[in-house]
């Protein structure tokens, strides 16, 4: 029939091939040395990722006893010794149209999977720049201030805004200033933990979340990021009315500074309009 068939000669022997070429279907005789068959059976459908592999048994056993036994080892089929050719040719043709089925449904899952984590990122994401975007950042803050008060810790949030930004998009267009805000994405995203949340929170104005971190930590973390965008280069920066793309930045620390998301926002974006008004390119946490 043109199956490709792999041969066992022992229980351990066909568990060992299940887990490395893990076949179509399994023809297991209940007679073997050392595991018989209902014992292979059992340890093959044990493992969650043989569990849809069809096993039909072999045996020369054709008491209800021994078929019960099967069935509560995992088998799906049974065929009595002597084997009648043209019985286990239908019988196997049948579950290998089985399986081929659920190979295909999973198949289908794992694509809908894929499909909706790609509508969930969509969802909380932002576009241009693959951050965050403001309807997940109010969630994640509100689930911070929560973690924080049953866990009494403290977290920091950083609000910044690019300066003259919109002197740079006059200037060099709006494609250039998109580059400038995925690039500044970029440079935060390579630079803060996997457990720090980063968002576009609207226009030119980008926001953070630190758990446990203080005030004293949040604001050397500012400067780093605020550093770091002073250090690169960008398309024609020069055009900028103090010469380079830089940023102001406001940082609030909970509970210090609020208990609220709105107390928090609020005090990080004052801070933010405090580092603008002193000249702008500096980081503010009083006031």
């Amino acid at each position: 029939m043109n199956y490709d068939i792999t041969v066992a000669s022992s229980g351990q022997q066909t568990i060992s091939i299940v887990e490395k070429s893990k076949p179509d279907l399994i023809l297991l005789d209940v007679m073997m040395p050392d595991l018989n068959g209902f014992d292979t059976c059992r340890l093959i459908k044990n493992n969650d990722k043989n569990f849809y592999i069809p096993i039909i048994l072999v045996t020369a056993l054709n008491e209800v006893e021994d078929k019960i036994k099967g069935i509560e080892a995992g088998a799906d089929d049974f065929i009595t010794k002597p084997v009648n050719k043209h019985e286990l040719l239908s019988r196997v043709k049948s579950l290998l149209r089985i399986k081929s089925l659920h190979d295909e449904l999973q198949e289908k899952v794992i694509l809908l999977e894929d499909a909706k984590e790609t509508l969930r990122q969509l969802a909380i994401k932002d576009g241009l720049t693959n951050l965050y975007n403001h309807r997940y950042f109010k969630d994640a803050i509100n689930n911070e201030i929560e973690r924080a008060k049953r866990n009494h810790t403290q977290f920091s949030l950083i609000m910044f805004d690019i300066d003259y930004f919109k002197n740079y998009n006059d200037t060099n267009g709006h494609l250039a200033g998109d580059d400038v805000l995925r690039i500044i994405a970029e440079l935060v995203q390579r630079n803060i933990r996997s457990i720090d949340v980063a968002a576009r929170y609207g226009g030119e104005e980008f926001a953070l979340i630190f758990p446990e971190t203080n005030k004293t930590a949040a604001k050397f973390i500012a400067n780093k990021i605020k550093n770091l965008i002073d250090g690169y280069k960008f398309y024609n920066e020069a055009s900028q009315p103090n010469g380079k793309i830089s940023i102001s930045v406001g940082v609030a620390t909970y509970p210090i500074n609020g208990t609220s998301i709105e107390e928090l926002i609020d005090c990080a974006d004052r801070r933010l309009y405090i580092a603008k008004a002193k000249g702008k390119n500096q980081v503010i946490d009083e006031g």
